[in-house]
């Protein structure tokens, strides 16, 4: 699970009760006028974490003066390397699912199998649901019940196998730990295996549990899975971590040419003794657990859900293969029209982790005939593979600059910017009736399939930030909260791109013209006539504008709304914003970018 930028429900400016007093180790900035708005808007979730910490506190991490969380897990793994290999086999083996449910090349998964059927003891899966964390990390419902779907999927797969999935609910975040540790003794685990997701939370408890089972006699092992190329390996020749995504997706192909062994599949786990079902009986029969209560979706929901997003590995490659094989090719030239089914549509496998960011990329390379390279050869194909570099590469962001997931934009110098606050804006961004169509659409698009297409992320992304002013933390937020394929690492780089405050915002103005995207992007209006059906009868472009272009009486007529801002006024409202948060002349920031 990702530990999210923690915002407090956008609709409500009211400040929260205080919490317990922040974490010594976050240092927060009382003192700066964004940590004062982050408390006075209730952007922190206070009951999980601290407020704001302090721009001074970020440039120790990059400064090195600070041990990042990935630092802190690798430093624990290689110090009791010797001491897990020396501890006895035990009566069995357990993998931990997260964020990996597969049984297709799963690193740790593997590692598990192959080290029960050394020992000649059975492998035991487990899966913990934890209503805690699904809400401090802002999972959206149609994620918990894409996750709960597959989970039956792999229990009855493991099961074909002879092995049992254990999947229970914890109330309690803090008691996971101890829960798990319970279970590894019940059990007579001596190796446990995991596979290692890149945000603060986890990679600070599972530092934690390496030396917590290790004082149980127990071995830990956190390997890397979710992404291709592990971070931190990729170094500029100065001997830094790469910032610019150009440079870094040059460095990750060349890596991966050098080192073939990453794009490996990994082997499946074999077979159990039969013995198994007889040593853990209650294991096999149990059932996996509903949704938490507050992750409820209606029954209707749900069923709507699953017809649109099958769960499950077989579901992930069934539709690897037919994209591959249908689609890739014209992937470059039509990846950026909405109302053209030309994207895989995979992120919520790959978020979920029923699809390997890894098996995608080798298929890729070898459906990329005759070339059977990364960058060279099926320009649709090539193209694709460096959108998937990009979810390795917000990874790597992630782990080096872990202030990411501390209510910190990634250039936290852009801190001093200020934001407007207005709970009728933002409820009209969130359910699509804002008055510009492209920006509705796509609006409405999430809240009915819980996924929307990534042009349009971007554009209603900038127009939350640069049209309505309001702090792009909500729009994160908002997205987490519905997203099946919601990813922090990925989301949150989203978002630093559209609202400039993330990585490489040069220009640091990428203000969308939502006209301009539309017309450009949906140039008949196919898919603002599908999402927003107030306009099914405007002819032309007055889709577009409806009341700028004469539509107006048929629009008004269906109860289409007018637009609540005009474009022009707030591109220069937010470039003067920008140029007052920085600190610095609109001249020294480059202009604007107006596309």
């Amino acid at each position: 699970m990702a530990t999210k930028r923690k915002v407090a429900r956008a609709t409500s400016p009211i400040r929260p009760e205080p919490a317990k007093r922040p974490r010594q180790t976050e240092l927060v900035d009382d003192s700066s006028d964004q940590s004062r708005a982050v408390e006075q808007y209730g952007y922190v979730q206070r009951e999980f974490y601290p407020a704001e910490m302090s721009n001074e506190r970020c440039k120790q991490y990059n400064n090195n003066e600070l041990p990042r969380p990935i630092e802190t897990l690798n430093r624990a793994l290689e110090d009791t390397k010797l001491q897990r290999s020396q501890i006895a086999g035990g009566e069995a083996v357990v993998h931990w699912f997260k964020r990996d449910l597969r049984t297709t090349d799963n690193r740790a998964l593997s590692l598990a199998s192959a080290k029960a059927k050394s020992l000649g003891v059975p492998l035991v899966c487990m899966f913990i649901v934890s209503p805690q964390d699904y809400q401090a990390h802002l999972t959206s419902p149609a994620r918990v019940d894409f996750e709960l779907r597959t989970l039956e999927v792999m229990k009855a797969d493991l099961a074909e196998k002879d092995i049992p999935l254990y999947a229970t609910t914890i109330q309690e975040r803090r008691e996971v730990p101890g829960h798990m540790l319970h279970k590894f003794e019940e059990w007579g685990a001596k190796h446990i295996f995991c596979n290692i997701e890149y945000e603060v939370d986890e990679l600070r408890r599972e530092a934690k549990l390496v030396k917590r089972c290790l004082d149980k006699g127990v071995s830990f092992t956190a390997v890397h899975d979710d992404v291709v190329v592990p971070p931190g390996t990729l170094k500029s020749g100065a001997g830094k971590q790469y910032s610019v995504y150009s440079p870094w997706l040059k460095a990750w192909t060349k890596h991966l040419h050098e080192h073939p062994h990453l794009l490996e599949a990994s082997s499946p786990p074999t077979p159990n003794p039969p013995t198994a079902r007889k040593t853990f009986p209650t294991l096999f029969s149990s059932p996996i657990p509903e949704a938490p209560p507050n992750k409820y979706l209606p029954p209707e929901t749900r069923t709507h859900l699953a017809h649109l997003w099958p769960a499950g590995e077989h579901a992930a490659l069934t539709r690897l293969d037919h994209y591959l094989t249908t689609k890739a090719s014209a992937y470059k030239t039509s990846r950026n029209f909405p109302a053209t089914p030309a994207t895989a549509m995979l992120s919520v496998h790959f978020s979920a982790g029923t699809l390997a960011a890894r098996t995608a990329v080798r298929c890729a390379r070898e459906a990329n005939k005759p070339a059977q390279r990364l960058e060279t050869g099926d320009a649709g194909l090539v193209c694709w593979i460096s959108e998937l570099a990009w979810r390795d590469f917000h990874k790597h962001i992630l782990a080096q600059w872990p202030f990411v997931c501390m209510a910190k934009p990634f250039k936290y110098e852009y801190s001093g910017i200020e934001w407007d606050s207005s709970p009728q804006l933002f409820a009209k961004w969130c359910e699509g009736k804002t008055g510009y169509p492209i920006v509705d659409a796509a609006m409405r698009q999430l809240n009915t399939m819980g996924w929307m297409h990534n042009r349009c992320r971007m554009i209603v992304a900038s127009f939350l930030a640069k049209d309505l002013l309001l702090d792009w933390r909500l729009g994160e937020r908002y997205f987490m909260e519905k997203l099946i394929d919601g990813d922090f690492a990925s989301n949150n780089g989203g978002w630093g791109f559209s609202a400039s405050t993330g990585v490489d915002p040069q220009p640091y103005f990428r203000i969308f013209n939502p006209l301009l995207q539309s017309e450009k992007f949906d140039e008949g209006g196919e898919y603002i006539r599908k999402w927003v059906p107030e306009l099914k009868g405007v002819m032309g472009k007055a889709v577009h504008d409806p009341y700028g272009r004469g539509a107006g009486a048929e629009a008004e007529k269906w109860g289409y709304p007018r637009m609540v801002v005009e474009h022009k006024v707030q591109r220069e409202r937010a470039l003067e914003r920008y140029k007052k948060g920085l600190g610095r002349g609109t001249a020294n920031l480059g202009g604007g970018v107006h596309n």
